[in-house]
């Protein structure tokens, strides 16, 4: 029913939506001379059609990358294709090799395309691959269950596509399934096996500093989150049947965290775009346009993550297991190991990622370092000026040292 009643409101909403969208001047010829009562009309017309969600992944518009004085061309690719997700290629027009880096996305009801801006930065001096999570209500049924571990076997698999000499860097969620990942590649001596391990603002162990996301997940037991926030998918989509954490619901919850934050921002749009000052305007939408792109994840996935991952601890406690067998962080000797953590992150706090250093006791000092970037919340840990000209240098550097 949850599901359901979601559908039925957006398609109640779905023709006011429409006639907000045909009701706009800007459009016309007069649009441009717009001002007072009319542009207030035109804002309020255009704040009404924005009221939705979408659930196909957005273009990541990635065309061209400066590779030194030159301007490559970039080409986005499907280098390999799994039922529940794909592994994309930002495939380069330069002849110089470049070091191979599996950027992993979480699968946390956002598009990779929310790695947009982490990416185009490692497309200077990378070679750069990332997981393209499937929305899993287009997941047919005949496909199968999706898991914690199913993730980490795509993982693997991914690496093993790209080869010898690769790199991965997780961001937030997925450094526990990175993890696990390189740890069974090393156990298994498998070639594929990154050189280097860059884990960014992730639960590794959720028992250091716990937030309120880590708060929420243990709040409540296991049949609750199965009977509150799991939903079939409705029949006119592939995946009918399935069950889901819908993307909408985590939506919500993230929102609610910081309502306040949000509400300004759109009042601040509306603001704006009654001014006509466009630009400004269009800065908002765009960070709105993805973050308002959801999609729902395999109720087992979710499920396994709040109770392995968040309520458990299994990788930090030694409990947790891949096919099987328990996973031994301490089987990796040659993978390299960066941490990164936000001074300011409220989702993943200091100390949570930091602990796969001591997972990781077989590796000598001089491959592990550790990063903690001040005053930068989460999201700045991958995105944004920070990023860009902090953070990215440590992980770089630490890739230039495997080479």
């Amino acid at each position: 029913m949850l599901y359901m009643g979601y559908q039925f409101q957006d398609d109640v909403i779905a023709p006011v939506r429409m006639m907000a969208r045909n009701m706009r001047l800007g459009g016309t010829p007069w649009g441009q001379m717009l001002n007072g009562a009319a542009q207030y009309f035109d804002a309020s017309m255009e704040m009404v059609s924005r009221f939705h969600l979408s659930h196909s992944r957005p273009d990541f518009g990635i065309h061209k990358v400066k590779v030194g004085n030159f301007d490559a061309t970039v080409t986005e690719e499907v280098a390999l294709s799994l039922p529940f997700g794909q592994m994309l290629h930002f495939r380069k027009d330069i002849e110089t090799p470049q070091p191979p880096v599996l950027v992993v996305a979480p699968l946390s009801g956002h598009f990779a395309t929310l790695l947009r801006g982490t990416v185009e930065v490692l497309l200077r001096d990378h070679d750069v691959y990332i997981t393209d999570w499937a929305n899993a209500r287009d997941v047919p049924l005949s496909a199968g269950s999706f898991g914690v571990e199913d993730y980490v076997e795509y993982l693997i698999k991914f690496l093993e596509h790209i080869g010898p000499g690769s790199n991965i860097l997780a961001v937030c969620q997925p450094c526990v399934q990175a993890l696990a990942a390189v740890a069974v590649m090393s156990e298994d001596n498998n070639p594929a096996t990154p050189v280097s391990m860059t884990l960014m603002a992730g639960p590794i162990d959720v028992r250091e500093s716990p937030t309120m996301v880590n708060d929420l997940a243990n709040e409540k037991p296991m049949d609750w989150f199965e009977t509150n926030v799991i939903a079939r998918v409705p029949s006119r989509y592939p995946g009918a049947g399935r069950k889901v954490y819908p993307g909408f619901v985590q939506l919500y919850s993230f929102m609610a965290m910081n309502m306040e934050r949000h509400q300004d921002q759109h009042k601040k749009l509306f603001g704006h775009l009654s001014k006509g000052e466009f630009r400004e305007a269009q800065k908002i939408k765009d960070f709105y346009d993805e973050y308002f792109a959801v999609l729902d994840l395999s109720a087992e996935f979710y499920l396994e993550t709040i109770e392995r991952i968040f309520q458990k601890a299994e990788l930090a406690t030694g409990e947790f297991t891949y096919r099987g067998r328990k996973v031994k962080p301490s089987a990796i000797r040659r993978t390299a190991l960066l941490t990164v953590e936000g001074g300011r992150d409220d989702i993943c706090a200091l100390g949570q990622t930091t602990a796969a250093h001591e997972l990781c006791s077989s590796l000598r000092p001089h491959l592990k370092r550790h990063h903690l970037q001040a005053n930068v919340g989460h999201y700045g840990v991958f995105n944004g000026r920070r990023w860009e000209n902090e953070i990215y240098p440590q992980v770089k550097n630490l890739i230039l040292a495997m080479e």
